[in-house]
């Protein structure tokens, strides 16, 4: 039975290229051991872990995972921004969130629930992640039990940052909704393109970039 589970633990998939051979191994490894979620790994997990993971490059504008599908995957972000999207039938879209470096997206939530993606993932620019299937995700926090709290933890936390999202877009008013974003997100701030900012914030660029232009009070 112990012989079964560590060969269970280190299962990952044979038709995948290491990342071990990619040109820019060195930094990616760095990058990866930065991310929020992994960063507090032992080595022994990182073994594990790095034969399975794709390092994928995006354009802006491509989706990593599609709304309606039944693909799942969970994405840790190397470099760029990403942003989770809901649309309706007729093509209008509501931006939930934006993520960037250390950060990660995932389909969790819809894998445990066995619903399709409510959500796209989509490249706000040009992004490179690191990533495996939910499957083997899902597969490796068994055997992983800190791990697996702290993820779930992050899961949850990712699900409240969307609700007070949702509910600030009906309780602020036009400067309180930016206002809350630059306390937020300070860093993402002059990254995002505007229309996006704009769209997230339910708000027209030209009213955004009014906003950004007008003088902040100064600190007593």
């Amino acid at each position: 039975m112990i012989w079964f589970l560590i060969r269970f633990c280190k299962r990952y998939n044979p038709n995948m290229p290491p990342i071990q051979s990619h040109p820019q191994y060195n930094t990616i490894r760095l990058q990866l051991r930065q991310t929020l979620v992994l960063k507090d790994m032992p080595s022994s997990a990182w073994i594990e872990l790095e034969p399975q993971l794709e390092i994928a490059d995006f354009g802006k504008g491509d989706l990593l995972v599609h709304q309606g599908h039944s693909a799942m995957e969970q994405i840790f972000i190397l470099d760029g921004i990403l942003k989770r999207v809901v649309s309706d039938p007729k093509g209008k879209e509501m931006i939930l969130r934006f993520a960037a470096e250390t950060d990660m997206d995932t389909s969790y939530a819809a894998w445990r629930l066995g619903t399709p993606m409510p959500y796209s993932i989509v490249a706000v620019t040009k992004v490179r992640v690191a990533k495996l299937s939910m499957q083997h995700w899902v597969e490796f926090l068994g055997c992983h039990s800190e791990l697996k709290a702290r993820f779930e933890f992050e899961v949850m936390s990712l699900m409240s940052e969307v609700m007070a999202h949702t509910i600030t877009l009906h309780l602020l008013d036009a400067p309180g909704r930016l206002s809350r974003f630059k306390r937020k997100h300070p860093e993402l701030l002059d990254r995002i393109p505007k229309k996006e900012l704009a769209s997230y914030l339910n708000l027209t660029p030209e009213t955004l970039s009014r906003l950004k232009k007008r003088r902040q009070p100064e600190s007593p």
